[in-house]
This record gives structure tokens, sequence and C-alpha cells, in this order.
């Protein structure tokens, strides 16, 4: 097996035995990057020469006996709207291509601690407010598994390349489903972490306020292809806030729950054309848990359908709407006909509604937190459909249909809740898969029950980019 095809977790603990270098780890993922990425345009700036110094660093360090970190010598990629120190913070955007970060984002500067190495950056839409991570300034990136469909959005670049094998872990992050729908269409695993556990402050915008929907639903997360590297990379993205006010340093591990510990299913969405291969894929994950000791049963948690109306009555009004002036002035043509569909279908609200939207949101929380007292993990379909294809949120009708099978994602981040995406089961040339949800700071629940269904469904491995 070559040292590219390895996860992080494995290809640590070869550098750090001396069965490999930080050199030679480096070298592998660049020739697989060079292979492969031509054919999917996942990293769209290589760092070749700041990582090989990097490497040598990290092999002189262990040469000399140096304490090594978790992720001494492991090559990974950031995505395009994270700050990386001296590198453009571009968002996909060309009008921010000269946009330099002066310092790295917190989960940048951990994941350096961390020994690990910065071999690029992943491509994203413009703005990244799209499920198709395409854009004027860098291009299209394709799914390896089906170009013909979407790689993911906003994350689609970490999402491919961690499939393709460029790399072992992606940053990236989430505000309504950036994270878990590219892990979903790439068939890999994505976390979604919960409101205030990993820092999401950029320096590059430490000087202009965020809109509220941004401020209490974006958040970091990895993108992997096991979930032990995804409790890795959680570990380490978590450690040091910077600036961010948001962040809480709390344990990893939170006080047990009773046991046996109880799964609320959700197979199909309340009111949501959900493809029978989702919901199958949610009734298989049940049973791999099931087997497991879980106690599984089909109950809907509350409120679904009004969290979905309050994730567009504020993140409409505030996010997007600020958005779209700049998107008309500086986004790409499809970019401004998805965000024009999106608000033409939710239109942002007036102040009144607003404030009444951030109140009920609030006592929608309480009553979450009660059911998930009782239901500690919830699980429902990553999107409720199948991948998309390419440019189908274009259209008016497109977007009605992408958004209606988006209504999963917006739960978690409406809520401030982890989700853990794992692919569970397959359809055609693609992997089905489902989202893991807990209590706010438990993502080691959804962790442990992801390492279930992995146990059950087998390890995704690196796969070659399909002929477009």
């Amino acid at each position: 097996m070559e040292l590219w095809q390895l996860d992080a977790t494995d290809l640590a603990r070869l550098i750090r035995n001396g069965q490999a270098s930080a050199v030679e780890a480096l070298d592998s993922v660049l020739k697989r990057l060079h292979k492969v990425n031509p054919a999917i345009n996942a990293v769209v700036s290589v760092y070749e020469q700041e990582a090989r110094t990097a490497a040598e660093t990290a092999d002189a360090a262990r040469s000399r006996g140096h304490a090594l970190p978790p992720l001494h010598g492991v090559p990974v990629t950031v995505k395009v709207n994270i700050d990386v120190a001296g590198k453009p913070t571009d968002n996909g955007v060309v009008g921010f291509k000269d946009v330099i970060a002066h310092e790295d984002s917190p989960v940048t500067a951990n994941v350096r601690h961390a020994g690990a190495i910065i071999v690029g950056r992943t491509n994203v839409p413009a703005f990244s407010m799209r499920l198709f991570s395409d854009n004027a300034l860098h291009g299209r990136t394709l799914n390896p598994r089906d170009p013909s469909v979407t790689p993911g959005g906003s994350s689609g670049g970490a999402g491919a390349a961690t499939a393709a094998g460029i790399g072992p872990i992606s940053l990236g992050n989430d505000i309504a489903g950036s994270v878990r729908v590219p892990a979903y269409v790439n068939g890999v695993v994505g976390l979604r972490t919960g409101f205030g556990r990993v820092p999401s402050q950029n320096p590059s915008g430490a000087n202009v306020g965020r809109p509220s929907g941004f401020v209490l639903m974006a958040v970091q997360g990895p993108i992997t292809r096991t979930v032990r590297d995804t409790r890795l990379a959680l570990e380490i993205m978590a450690r040091n806030g910077g600036r961010d006010w948001r962040w809480t340093h709390v344990p990893m591990q939170g006080p047990p729950p009773a046991r046996p510990i109880k799964v609320a299913l959700v197979p199909e969405f309340p009111n949501t054309k959900t493809h029978p291969a989702q919901a199958a894929a949610v009734r298989q994950a049940g049973k791999h848990l099931q087997a497991a000791g879980y106690v599984v049963e089909e109950i809907l948690p509350p409120d679904l359908e009004r969290i979905i109306d309050l994730w567009h009555a504020i993140c409409v009004t505030d996010v997007l709407d600020r958005l779209w002036p700049q998107m008309q002035k500086m986004g790409d043509p499809n970019g401004i006909a998805a965000m024009g569909a999106w608000l033409e279908l939710h239109k942002p609200v007036d102040l009144s509604t607003y404030i009444d939207a951030l109140a009920e949101r609030e006592g929608v929380l309480f009553r979450w937190m009660s059911f998930l007292q009782q239901w500690p993990l919830v699980i429902m379909p990553t999107l409720a459909e199948l991948p998309p294809k390419q440019d189908a949120d274009t259209t008016l009708e497109g977007q009605r249909q992408l958004l209606d099978s988006m209504r999963p994602t917006l739960v978690a981040p409406t809520l401030g809740l982890p989700g853990l995406a794992v692919p569970v089961g397959s359809h055609g040339k693609l992997r089905t898969g489902v989202q893991i949800m807990a209590m706010r700071n438990r993502e080691d629940l959804c962790l442990d029950a992801g390492e279930v269904i992995e146990a059950a469904e087998g390890i995704v491995t690196p796969i070659d980019p399909v002929a477009a």
C-alpha cells in the first residue's frame, strides 16, 4: 500500500516510528495530486515548495529526538475560505484573489501546531454559498465518483480531494450542509461540529461584524475517510480558540448517557420527497447500531418542519440578503442565477419577523434538549435525495427541488448541534449516507455511533476519478 492511501492515524504512526519520513509522505501525496487532480480540480492552489520545506523540517525534528505532535508530517488540505498566513483567502471570487491573510485562522494554526503539512487549498463556489463548487476564479470541481453530479458545496473541493486520496484530512466549514453534503456525495466522512466547539473566526475578517445567522450557525469541521481520523482532527482543531469568543474549552468525552443508548431514526423527512435509497440507508444504519446494543426507534423529534422555516427566516434575511449585492457585482453567472432563485423562493423577512424567528429558535432548542435527553442520537438522511446533477440550482424549479432535498441538513445548523455524515450503502456509482446528530458538545456520541456503522459498512478507501 502506498503512503497516500493511508489514513492520517496510520500515516502519523509510520512517521513517528521511523517507518516512513515526512518527505516520503509528502512526495506520495503530491504524486497522487498531480495524477488525479487534473481530472477533478479539487485542489486549486498547491504549495509544493513550502510543504517540502516543512516536511524536511519535520524529519530533522524527528532525527533530533524531539517529541512529535499527533499529525507530525501528515499532509492536509485547507479550504480557500479559511485563512492561511501569506496566502489569499479568495472564497472563490475573482475580486478577492489578492486578499492576503496575514495570519493563520485558529484551525489552521491548530493543525500546523499538531505537525500537519499544508499541501494546498480546496475549491468552493463563489462566496461559499452553493452546493456546487464552481466559480469564475478556479473553475469547476468534479465529483470523482460521478462527474455528472455535484461534488458538494461549499466544501466540495475538500470532499473530492479526500475521496480521491489527496491527503487524508481536509479542513472545511458548514452553515447549511457544507461539510456533510460534500462528505455524502463523495462517499467519505464529514463532521459539522457543534456551536463553539471549534474556533470559526478568520483574522482577515476580524474587524467586520458578521450576520447573526453566520455567528450562530457557521462552524468548522474536517472531512476524512475514517471516523478515527475525524475524531483525531476534531481534537486538534478544537485545541485553541484564538480570538473567537464563541469557542468553549470543554472535554472531548462527555458524561456517559444512560444505557442502552436510544437512537431516533428519521428515514423520511416530513413533507419532503425522500429517495428510497436514502431512507433505506437510515434504516440500515439503525440495524447496525441495534446489533451493537443501541435501542433504535423510528420517531420524529419536535418541530422539524418549523426548524427549516427558521433557518430561512434568519439566514436568508441576514446572510444571503447581505451577500446578494456582492454576488451580483462579483459572482459568476451560475452563482448569480442560483442565489437569485433561492431569494425568489425564500424572500428576506421584515425586522419583526426576524426577531421573532430568533426568539422562536430558542424555544425549539429547549424542546430539542428535552428530546435529546431521552434520545441522545438522531439519524436522518444527509440530503433527502440522491446527489443533484451539476447546476441543478440555476433554475427556479431546480433550486426548489434542491432546497427541498436540503431540508434535513438545516436542522443541525439552526440548533447549533453537531452532525456526522457517514456512508451507508450505495446506489450505482454513488454512496448513500446518513447524518448522526447529538446534543451540543457531544460529538463523541456521534463518533462512537459512526465507528459502529463504519465497522459494519467497511472503511472508505481512496478512489480513482471516473472519467467525465
